[in-house]
Formats: structure tokens, sequence, C-alpha cells
């Protein structure tokens, strides 16, 4: 059902501290917190004797003592007290323990094998240490739907012409032409769109006046990671391959969704211009946009969801799914090779 071996976005990393953290992930339970130092850790969220949440005991220090009989775990899952015994740990008194980075002030999770884990593979993120760049707070949402749909949506750059009216739309986003490419980690889906007024949302970000060329640059790799850029630059300087002017705008959106089970998705996001680094102003105003087209988004996604579980006739494809369809085609391939090793 998953790709185990990636890397996915736990929580923002100021969510956690010398406290104890009950998640679900990957319809997998693990506690998460962090040692005085300020190490991540993260660990399955049951005790081996009876398969009580470690999160309903106390944090000690660096050790979780579980709840039920005081079986002590360290960081990396091992045993280190058995007060009932403390003469002979149980050899079996062990939990899982997977590998876990701070990046992007995101903690970043492993779920499949540790050894695999290397901290180079999680996505890089150009401009993010850049002064010249805007960043926006961010933000998370839990979305009633399984990952994929909302991994399909956001490799569709048409639906913002009727989802997104307010803030994303306009001309051409409806039936503009969809340039389809295959890349090493996923899927691009994206489109020039010539002459028209920029979107209502980027109507009062961009640097400069009347119409523009528009690109729509709709990325998704895998597992689950969407880089979604907008580039409004002025009319007659865009287009494939044309190098950026002095008023071109652009905006990343990074989203990152992390599967909670086959119905249940965690969605982070934040998005990074290259105009006014230093403006909280345009940070919020930003951050509010997105997240009332994330709203919108959820509002559809959740009952897609629940459409395509419940469907008693055969839903279709349309030409504007072949990137979406694609990226599953390549997800699932992963999944299959994981499982058959």
């Amino acid at each position: 059902m998953f790709l185990k071996n990636a890397w996915y976005v736990a929580g923002w990393s100021k969510e956690y501290g010398q406290k104890l953290v009950a998640q679900r992930l990957l319809n997998e339970c693990v506690v998460l917190y962090r040692k005085q130092d300020g190490t991540p850790v993260a660990l399955e969220d049951a005790c081996p004797h009876r398969k009580l949440p470690l999160s309903k005991g106390s944090l000690k220090n660096d050790v979780i003592e579980c709840g039920y009989h005081g079986l002590t775990f360290d960081g990396s899952g091992k045993c280190v007290a058995a007060p009932t015994q403390p003469e002979q740990i149980p050899e079996k008194a062990r939990v899982r323990s997977y590998p876990v980075v701070d990046r992007y002030r995101l903690l970043w999770i492993w779920m499949g094998e540790p050894e695999l884990a290397d901290p180079n593979d999680i996505v890089h993120i150009e401009n993010f240490d850049n002064p010249n760049w805007g960043c926006t707070e961010g933000g998370t949402m839990e979305m009633e739907c399984n990952y994929l749909w909302i991994c399909d949506n956001l490799l569709d750059p048409s639906h913002v012409a009727w989802v997104h009216v307010s803030s994303f739309a306009g001309a051409g986003t409806d039936d503009g032409q969809l340039d389809l490419h295959r890349t090493e980690s996923g899927v691009t889906v994206s489109r020039w769109i010539y002459g028209q007024l920029p979107s209502p949302y980027y109507s009062g970000l961009v640097k400069f006046e009347g119409q523009c060329d528009r690109l729509q640059h709709y990325e998704l790799r895998i597992p689950s990671i969407a880089i979604n850029k907008s580039v409004y630059t002025p009319v007659g300087t865009g287009g494939p391959d044309r190098p950026a002017v002095d008023k071109t705008y652009i905006n990343v959106s990074y989203n990152f969704m992390t599967p909670v089970d086959d119905g249940l998705t965690r969605y982070f996001w934040f998005q990074h211009r290259n105009t006014d680094p230093n403006d909280e102003s345009v940070s919020k105003f930003m951050n509010d946009g997105a997240r009332m087209a994330f709203e919108e988004d959820r509002a559809v996604l959740t009952e897609v969801h629940k459409g395509m579980r419940d469907r008693h006739t055969p839903n279709i494809d349309l030409r504007l799914d072949a990137g979406a369809k694609l990226f599953r085609k390549q997800l699932q391939q992963r999944i299959d090779n994981e499982n058959s090793n």
C-alpha cells in the first residue's frame, strides 16, 4: 500500500521537544520525542510485553518508561531496564527505531529498512538559505482521503479553473495544452500560457503591470512530494528555455503528503518566492491565500475519496489524468520491487 523506503515528513521540527508525541504514519504507530541535546527519536509505539503504547508511559531524561511494568527503552529501541526482573532484561525486549532528520524546518522520518536511510536523499529545496528569497510560514492540514488523490490533484493544472476561481484560475488554465515529462524521481506536467492577465492570487504580487506570460509547473516526486512552480514574466518574455528577466516573478509551493492510513493524510506545505524576502505582510497574504485554496481542495478531495471508494459504476479518465496515471505506475513499481525483496 505504501512505499516504506523513502523519506516522509512526520511534522514541523518545532512540534517536537522533550515530550512524547504519538503519531500514526503509513499505518504504523510511532512515538517521537527529542533527547536533552535536541536529537530527535522515533520508536515503535508499543511495548513488546503487552503492546501498551509507549506514548502512554513517561519520558525520563532520554529514555521512555512503559506505564504498565516499567520496561525502559533508549533512543535506539533497546530495553535498558526491567524493574520486575532487574537481574535479567529479556533479550526480545526491543522496539523498532526509525531514522529521523531535521531539515528545512521539518522533521523527516524513514519508515523502511534503517540501513537504507540516506539523509542525502531528502528532496533538495533550492534557495532555502538564499536571503533574497521570501518564505511563508507554511501549514498542516489533515485530509480525509487517500494520499494519492492529493497527488493526482497536484499534478493537475486544469482543476484550478473550477476549484480555485478566486485565486489560481485564469485564462488558459481550463484547456491549454499540457506537456508531460517523466523524470527519474517522478513526473512533471507543465504549460506556458501567453498574453493573459495574472491570476487573482498573483495580481498584487508580480512586479510589473498588464498582461503576462505564465508558467504552470506541476512536479510530483516519489513518494509523495509535489513541487508546484508559478512563473509570471512580462508578456513576450516567457517560454520554454527562455531565461528569466529582471521582473520575472517566481513562486515555488512545496507540498508534502504523509499517509496516516488508507483514508487519512497529513498534508504539509510552504511557499518560497524570489521577492520581498523580509515582508511579513506578503508572507501572511500568501500563506492565508494558500490555506484558503487548500481548503477548497480538501472539500473536493474528501468527496472524491468517498465517491471512488463507494462507486457502483465505473469511473473514467480524461486526458488531463495522464500525468497522475504515469506517476501512480512508477510508484507502484517501486512498491512492488520493495515487497518482492
